[in-house]
């Protein structure tokens, strides 16, 4: 039997729910290349993660998952853009944001219910560690960088609430399905 809320799907697929102590701590980094098998293993169990999201819901914008939402303190987090890439992202961090921002409703797995008008940079540069042991700095750009802050956020401890403007608040899922309004990418987003 399958649970009405959408929080209540992510949750049975094993999604962490908002209220856990693991989503408000920052994760662990890698010490890579020394814990290369460990982030294979964090890896594999977030695209897993992501195939479970898959069957319980259409992410027709893309999506994203770090690994604190899965249960897992470490620095690790993937993104599935629109067209299906995936984009792996250890120990990741901001290096540049764009000033230019747009607002637009974002939601997340670890509290689906509810939708939110959250404002992000078009653009931002993030440091991040390949399983090498390697950083690299790579630039993602509109819907794309919204699902990448937004899990760099969950590595952080912060929630998409953190970021909302005063005074807005979350809408439940019915009434944002209500708006005509489509995700600018997914994820939970």
């Amino acid at each position: 039997m399958t649970a009405a809320r959408p929080s209540d799907r992510m949750q049975e697929i094993g999604i962490v729910q908002e209220g856990d102590p693991v989503l408000t701590k920052t994760a662990r980094e890698f010490a890579l290349p020394d814990e290369a098998e460990d982030a294979r293993r964090v890896v594999a169990e977030l695209v897993s993660a992501t195939e479970r999201a898959a069957t319980v819901h259409n992410f027709g914008k893309g999506m994203g998952i770090a690994a604190p939402q899965i249960g897992i303190d470490r620095a690790a987090a993937i993104v599935r853009t629109l067209d299906g890439e995936n984009v792996t992202l250890l120990n990741p961090r901001y290096v540049e944001e764009s000033v230019e921002t747009d607002e637009q409703y974002e939601g997340c797995l670890s509290f689906f219910d509810v939708r939110g008008m959250v404002p992000r940079p078009l653009s931002i540069s993030v440091e991040h560690t390949d399983i090498d042991g390697q950083k690299q700095i790579t630039i993602f750009e509109r819907g794309v960088a919204r699902l990448v802050a937004h899990e760099i956020d969950h590595l952080y401890g912060m929630l998409y609430r953190e970021r909302m403007r005063p005074g807005v608040e979350p809408i439940p899922v019915s009434e944002y399905r209500g708006t005509g309004s489509q995700w600018s990418y997914g994820e939970g987003r």
